[in-house]
């Protein structure tokens, strides 16, 4: 991690500041807001190149896939930042989007960003886009009223920034790098809210609680649900490791979520058996990008993929269907 000087710091933040200022002109802005550390870096610089009165920020809701730390929090982290905040539902856009497999990047352009533009139609839509996603990678700064100001920025410079300006973002605790939905860690098709949604919704809450109250500090913390469409196997990545005594006690609190048929706590490395679309399956650089960009880091042990080309054709992405130790 490279640490930047102040002044190097204020130099980036002022060159931003004048950039926003320059492409937003005499519109309104709209901050894709989810209370984490990009969209609150965002929404700052917004404030102070616009002023309060031209910055809303907006989050929307996934219900059951939201945590409760971030329904509780983000109205708060809001205030702090002194904007107006509004929340929109987007539950049955994303329900849309999973139910044909995993897909993170059409969460959110169709449920999370298509829901926010139309609802605000004229107004410039910020996003916290950064050199850590693949938007910020490879899309444009600006597009068809779509802004994305940090889109040049490391997560380490975002961090940096945050600390300078002392700005607090809400966080979750699944992870010390990226924090999100729950429904990311449904490894499947989302085909039965109420079993497949509940499942993954349920587990990751179960978790977390047990972890805040043994005072547990993990860098890592999910439960990923795989299997067939009629088997819900939990996956526990928590990193540092629990103790046996600890993992005892997780697995009886899952084994009373009853949308839950198995559950493991991963201490060693695992093969994962994963069908994918043919088209997926078919392009070894698009598998390997799913695999390390989506995969592979939200796992708490190393992690070998079996790729299986995939019969039905209802699956846009791929499906997590069975796993083994190495």
């Amino acid at each position: 991690m490279r640490f930047a000087a102040e002044s190097e710091l204020q130099e980036t933040a002022h060159r931003l500041i004048q950039e926003i200022r320059s492409v937003v002109w005499d519109k309104n802005v709209i901050v894709a807001f989810s209370g984490g550390e990009d969209s609150s870096l965002a929404a700052f610089l917004c404030k102070l190149a616009l002023g309060p009165e031209r910055v809303i920020l907006s989050t929307v809701d996934w219900g059951q896939f939201t945590y409760r730390t971030i329904k509780e929090n983000v109205a708060a982290s809001a205030l702090r930042l002194g904007l107006r905040h509004i929340v929109l539902d987007g539950t049955e856009r994303q329900r849309k989007v999973w139910r044909y497999g995993p897909n993170c990047n059409e969460c959110t352009r169709f449920a999370k960003l298509l829901t926010i533009r139309t609802t605000f139609p004229d107004s410039v839509i910020v996003t916290g886009s950064n050199q850590f996603d693949s938007w910020g990678r490879i899309g444009p700064k600006v597009h068809d009223n779509f802004y994305s100001p940090l889109k040049e920025l490391t997560k380490d410079s975002i961090r940096q920034l945050l600390k300078l300006f002392q700005i607090q973002p809400v966080k979750v605790g699944e992870s010390s790098i990226r924090e999100g939905c729950k429904l990311k860690h449904l490894m499947k098709m989302l085909i039965n809210p109420a079993y497949h949604g509940r499942a993954v919704a349920e587990a990751n809450e179960v978790l977390l609680e047990f972890l805040q109250r043994n005072n547990k500090n993990a860098q890592l913390a999910n439960v990923k649900i795989i299997g067939p469409l009629s088997k819900n196997v939990a996956l526990v990545n928590v990193h540092p490791q629990l103790s046996d005594e600890e993992k005892q006690e997780l697995l009886s609190l899952l084994k009373n979520v009853d949308t839950i048929d198995e559950a493991y706590i991963l201490d060693k490395p695992v093969r994962l058996k994963i069908l994918a679309n043919p088209g997926l399956y078919n392009d070894p650089s698009a598998r390997e990008d799913v695999f390390r960009g989506f995969i592979e880091r939200d796992f708490a042990v190393s992690v070998t993929p079996v790729w299986i080309k995939a019969r039905n054709n209802r699956l846009r992405t791929f499906h997590v269907v069975d796993f083994e130790y190495e």
